[in-house]
């Protein structure tokens, strides 16, 4: 059955150009009322303007779609608060919320400046915090979310240059991971895309020869799925040219040494506590400490034996 959001409301942070215009052209056209969410600043964070948020919405009108735009800085949880009760006010109800706002402010560590590092961490990090709190009694009380984030490679592999961004980017799947737990009683669904996609962001970093490859669309396709009833939930889904993968966080076997270890003990074990022939993917906190429980359990047992 073909995904639609007949009936559904979203919220795009971040929507009035590259991937964040693409996510809100796709809901739109599938049958959701969508705020275009958009502070207007430079890729730095810096100015502001409502100019491409109101392009994008009058984009989606002329095609027949319902869309209202928002200036809101993400940063500030009264102005979102603010914008989340205008957009209930207008539809009564808010379904879906892709956090897809960022700026970008790259040095290396040694010359970044840490107000570079607190911006960057405030409006990717903060501002999905932000927007998601904002929603999250809404969604509870309807018993229906779905929430995107936006990591990044940077994040989960790390990118030189990138420290600020990188750390924000992989906090958003740490809050992920938690709110999956906290939601999923209430039908409220968490997951995360990792784009690769042209836009105003890459397009300096990216040679240009591959420029027609990297549209933001085909990385829609992924987000509009994550955003669906048909949705899973605690995903991160990489997406680019075309392609997709999925990334988690896993662990390894390990080894249970005692609890007596020393320093000593760790570093002639590192080969066998670092073996990852045998990872396992942790579904909360408390699975990695029921399998050191059960490591430490066996082996009392058998010196009893």
């Amino acid at each position: 059955m073909a995904i639609s959001f007949d009936g559904q409301v979203a919220i795009v942070t971040g929507a009035g150009g590259g991937l964040g215009r693409s996510h809100a052209l796709e809901l739109a056209a599938r049958g959701a009322k969508v705020v275009v969410n958009d502070f207007g600043g430079a890729v730095d964070g810096s100015g502001g303007s409502s100019a491409a948020a109101n392009a994008v919405v009058a984009e989606i009108e002329a095609a027949g779609g319902t869309a209202m735009a928002d200036g809101t800085d993400v940063t500030n949880l009264d102005s979102v608060d603010a914008m989340v009760a205008k957009v209930m006010d207008a539809w009564g109800r808010i379904d879906v919320l892709i956090n897809n706002a960022g700026i970008l402010r790259d040095k290396s560590f040694n010359n970044m400046e840490i107000s570079d590092f607190q911006m960057v961490v405030d409006v990717h990090l903060m501002g999905s915090a932000n927007c998601t709190k904002a929603v999250w009694a809404i969604m509870r009380e309807q018993n229906y979310g779905r929430i995107v984030m936006t990591t990044s490679a940077s994040g989960l592999y790390g990118n030189f240059g990138q420290a600020n961004y990188g750390a924000a980017k992989m906090g958003v799947v740490g809050l992920m991971n938690t709110l999956v737990l906290e939601g999923r009683k209430n039908n409220i669904f968490i997951n995360t895309i990792a784009p690769v996609a042209l836009t105003r962001m890459t397009e300096e970093i990216i040679p240009a020869e591959f420029h027609a490859m990297l549209e933001p669309e085909s990385v829609t396709a992924g987000v509009v799925y994550l955003a669906s009833d048909q949705a899973p939930t605690r995903n991160i889904l990489c997406a680019g040219a075309g392609s997709f993968a999925r990334a988690a966080i896993q662990e390894s076997e390990g080894l249970h040494i005692g609890l007596d270890v020393s320093a000593d003990d760790v570093a002639g074990n590192w080969d066998k506590i670092s073996d990852l022939s045998s990872l396992q993917e942790m579904n909360g906190a408390s699975d990695q400490t029921q399998k050191f429980i059960q490591q430490a359990a066996e082996a009392a047992q058998k010196k009893q034996d």
